[in-house]
């Protein structure tokens, strides 16, 4: 019989809106089950969300290092997992916490704002077998899935060209002097680390890797800030070479007006093109190079078991965001769960957690130092205004 799985959640506090999203994600299959949290750095306000969650007080902690500590010295009831949706500064400390005392982590991207941070925590959670896992939430659309499926099985032959647009309007006006919560640390370096590049960009980022199957080899720059007086990047245009000649664009703005959440990914080969819209996610649209379309739509036919396994409802029910991320729960409760009937199996030796994360394509440690390497080159190479090599050389 299959184990509900229990998690906790570090952030997510009162008014958070990425707290809720992962609560009712992670809680959709009714697979998982929040028990546990240190929702907010006010201790107060922590307590007064955990008896609004209806969590037991004993569970609901004053603080994230009271939480890893007491959880790690619980019995058969102590979290499976912890989901960390604390601003970005806090996200290294918080998951080496919980990684230390081998409880597998759940963190909102990106996953640091340093590069020798991302790498630590990757060292860590290898060392420890430990899922680190990063919700890169476009990665969980069942049609994105369907066009890497499509991309691996050559449906538009070599691949020449990937490009992203992520657009956004909310950043355009001075925000945060407002002192509208989401935007004030944003666009604080000392929270956020980047701008753009880290909030969307990495997203943008990650789509472009997962559906092409491969990452550049160097890219170039142009990284802009448009309000005055803000501190970190609102802008950013990027261009990538890759290893077998593929070019690549990605864009991602914060200070389009007008504009709320806009993704367009087209990924062109010899023999076809294929593009995805946020607006109409549940259409992906193949291009054929002689002329001529065919559209393929979650939960119709002829879908990549990946694809298929990431629907639920019918044609003509939608589905979106929600779904989308609770798609990436569904792939960490079938690792969680395989893993320890793997260690059962073997009498506590079990295979790497990470090895069975990436069977399923699920965003790992190394998706998550990836999105930090692209950040960090990007806004070199816009600085020196010069292309920046990308080729991993720090690998933890």
């Amino acid at each position: 019989m299959r184990r509900m799985l229990r998690f906790g959640m570090v952030g997510g506090g009162p008014g958070a809106f990425i707290g809720a999203v992962h609560q009712r994600a992670a809680e959709l299959e009714g697979r998982a089950r929040l028990v546990a949290g240190a929702f907010s750095s006010d201790a107060a306000r922590s307590r007064e969300h955990g008896r609004a969650l209806g969590l037991d007080a004993d569970r609901v902690y004053d603080d994230f290092r009271a939480m890893a500590d007491a959880e790690a010295e619980r019995g058969d009831d102590r979290i499976d997992f912890v989901v960390i949706v604390t601003p970005n500064h806090l996200h290294h400390e918080v998951a080496t916490a919980f990684l230390e005392r081998d409880i597998h982590v759940v963190c909102d991207k990106p996953l640091t704002t340093t590069l020798p941070d991302a790498l630590s925590l990757q060292e860590l959670a290898t060392a420890r077998d430990r899922l680190l896992a990063v919700t890169y939430v476009y990665s969980g659309y069942p049609m994105i899935r369907q066009a890497r499926a499509l991309v691996a099985a050559g449906a538009i032959g070599r691949v020449r060209r990937i490009s992203v647009q992520y657009t956004q309007g909310w950043l355009a006006e001075p925000v945060e002097r407002t002192g509208q919560k989401g935007a004030v640390w944003r666009t604080d370096p000392a929270m956020a680390g980047a701008g753009a590049l880290g909030d969307i960009g990495v997203h943008a980022y990650h789509m472009m890797s997962y559906v092409s199957g491969r990452e550049p080899q160097r890219l170039f720059a142009d990284v802009a800030t448009h309000v005055e007086g803000r501190r970190v990047d609102d802008d950013a245009a990027v261009l990538l070479q890759y290893e077998d000649g593929a070019r690549g664009l990605l864009v991602c703005t914060q200070i389009a007006g007008g504009m709320e959440n806009d993704v367009l990914l087209r990924v062109s080969g010899e023999q076809g093109t294929l593009e995805w819209s946020h607006a109409r996610h549940e259409r992906l649209v193949l291009y054929h190079a002689g002329g001529g379309q065919r559209v393929y739509t979650r939960a119709g036919p002829d879908l990549a078991a990946a694809a298929a396994r990431a629907t639920r409802l019918p044609p003509g029910h939608p589905e979106g965001f929600h779904d989308a991320f609770a798609n990436l729960y569904a792939d960490l409760a079938d690792v969680l769960e395989s893993h320890a009937a793997v260690s059962a199996a073997r009498g506590g030796q079990s295979s790497s957690v990470e090895a069975l994360a990436r069977n399923l394509d699920l965003p790992t440690a190394a998706d998550g130092v990836a999105g930090v390497r692209f950040v960090e080159a990007a806004l070199r190479s816009s600085r020196a205004n010069t292309w920046v090599d990308l080729t991993p050389t720090d690998a933890a």
